[in-house]
């Protein structure tokens, strides 16, 4: 049975995510802090941490990874309608602690949150230092989907999303898409499988095409400051 790695409180330093556990896929190491530092390390090189309250704090690196390229975002019919019709206004970086507390909240599948007050404080910390950035969706004045996730270079590490109102989430998605694309954005990291990424147009790659991402674009010049949304969707 391979042996899990521990992570210096003190030293910002993860092992090779090639020596990431196969069962449960991805698990790369324990402990360690949510520090700016060593998160913004751990995205260079394809790491993000995922564990419940009460858990160390556990660190992955899985192997296929999945992602969806910002000009491949599946639109189904009701979403296409949603995009032309639905009263919605979305917005980015306006309300970063809003949407990650929303989505922090209870979910219907799920007991409890992986998205701890600790990882909260981290990831405003991150959005202070513009490195996370949030997409709001709103109707009548009140928040009722969003997402957010780290930029690096070229790359998007998507965190989490949540909705209110039916596919307010999957219209962050298109716009942050198409504003990513419009930057010069290569790829959005969804992280594991599932099927609701998939049927957005997610696809899963080897690790070690995705390192292959990281080494080429996760350096590379990016979008500064707050992010201001000016791309809209149009049809056909």
């Amino acid at each position: 049975m391979a042996e899990i790695n521990w992570l210096d409180l003190d030293k910002p330093e993860f092992p090779p995510v090639e020596s990431a556990l196969t069962d449960p896929d991805g698990l790369l190491a324990v402990g360690g802090n949510l520090f700016a530092e060593r998160l913004i390390l751990a995205y260079q090189k394809g790491i993000f941490p995922w564990y419940e309250e009460g858990q160390p704090i556990l660190w992955w690196a899985p192997d296929p990874r999945s992602v969806i390229s910002p000009d491949e975002v599946r639109i189904s019919r009701s979403l296409h309608k949603n995009l032309r019709n639905s009263g919605f206004i979305v917005t980015m970086d306006n309300a970063f602690e809003d949407v990650i507390a929303a989505c922090a909240g209870k979910r219907n599948y799920s007991v409890g949150t992986w998205i701890t007050r600790d990882m909260q404080s981290a990831y405003t910390e991150l959005h202070r230092l513009e490195l996370a950035h949030s997409v709001e969706v709103w109707l009548e004045g009140n928040l009722v989907g969003g997402l957010y996730g780290v930029a690096l270079g070229r790359l998007f590490f998507g965190e989490s999303m949540f909705s209110t109102v039916s596919n307010a989430s999957k219209v962050a998605l298109v716009h942050l898409a198409g504003q990513l694309l419009a930057w010069g954005y290569k790829l959005i990291d969804c992280q594991v499988q599932s099927e609701h990424m998939n049927s957005l147009g997610a696809q899963s790659i080897p690790r070690t095409v995705f390192q292959k991402y990281l080494d080429t674009y996760v350096t590379a010049p990016t979008a500064q400051g707050k992010w201001t949304l000016n791309w809209q969707y149009k049809s056909g």
